[in-house]
């Protein structure tokens, strides 16, 4: 019996579960523009032990999405599942973004392309086939009406930049999912409890965010 600890804060939504065996228990979140990652983060943990009476010293391991995604969001997850490892001295599991949002969707054939908002006209993508497997590497990429081209069995589009992405995707294979979706917490629990069974952890002091593109900054107006 494993208790895994999963923590999503990627994009806007901060996301956290414990699952059992691989089968989500309880799962809190909450999607807010301002990025309020850093304040509710450690209190859903909290609330989640309370509620399904666990300690944390019942806890297997941490798993944490690994991007790509928001530089901060991704920072302030690892950050915490890094402390929480030391603490408990439990292994921490890093699990694909994309994949986990492609959980959002279930079909029986054709691509599932998970996307995320990268700015401008640019996304994180990858394509799936309808049992998950990933066919094509996670690239940053800018969206044409070429893209995605090559694909003629029905594609699904799942994420937060459907809008932007149906303006120019127009082939009548092209199906999307008409809500901003963000990866959650919810749908990592099969995927963290199997890297568990394998024992494919990380090195909790050297382990990094898949960042996918160099951080930028703009300098302060004077």
């Amino acid at each position: 019996m494993a208790y895994i600890l999963n923590i999503e804060t990627s994009t806007k939504n901060c996301s956290v579960s414990i699952a059992k065996d691989g089968n989500t228990l309880l799962c809190k979140e909450v999607a807010e523009s301002g990025y309020s990652h850093a304040e509710k983060l450690h209190v859903f943990i909290e609330e989640l032990l309370l509620e399904l009476q666990l300690k944390y010293s019942d806890l297997n391991a941490v798993a944490v999405s690994q991007g790509p995604g928001s530089y901060t969001g991704l920072r302030i997850g690892i950050s915490a599942a890094k402390g929480l490892c030391y603490a408990l001295n439990i292994p921490m599991i890093a699990v694909d973004t994309l994949e986990v949002l492609t959980r959002k969707l279930q079909i029986s054939e054709g691509f599932i392309i998970p996307m995320i908002d990268a700015r401008r006209m640019e996304v994180y993508s990858a394509i799936f086939d309808a049992q998950y497997q990933k066919i094509r590497a996670t690239q940053a990429e800018i969206i044409t009406e070429d893209s995605f081209a090559n694909l003629e069995k029905p594609v699904y589009f799942v994420g937060d930049s459907f809008e932007k992405a149906k303006a120019v995707l127009t082939k009548p294979n092209f199906i999307f999912k008409e809500d901003v979706i963000y990866p959650s917490a919810s749908e990592m629990g099969a995927l963290s409890y199997d890297k568990y069974k394998k024992n494919d952890t990380v090195d909790v002091a050297y382990f990094e965010p898949y960042y996918l593109k160099d951080f930028m900054t703009t300098a302060p107006k004077k």
